[in-house]
């Protein structure tokens, strides 16, 4: 999947198509491209945490916590 205005690419497509196709569910074309938006938001609101607590080290609750 080319880079897109979302950032790179995070994903691997078939195992995310995997775990849908594995609940009975298709996978839209979009859907990937709209996941890897989250999962950048998710890492910039983690990082921004875990500095925002003198960490340079981003931990599990980072993701947990917002």
């Amino acid at each position: 999947m080319a880079k897109g205005k979302q950032g790179e690419m995070l994903l691997i497509a078939s195992k995310v198509k995997g775990v849908l196709k594995g609940s009975g569910c298709n996978t839209a074309g979009d859907a990937l491209e709209g996941l890897n938006g989250w999962v950048h938001w998710l890492c910039d609101q983690a990082a921004k945490r875990a500095k925002a607590n003198g960490r340079k080290t981003v931990r599990s609750h980072d993701f947990i916590n917002m």
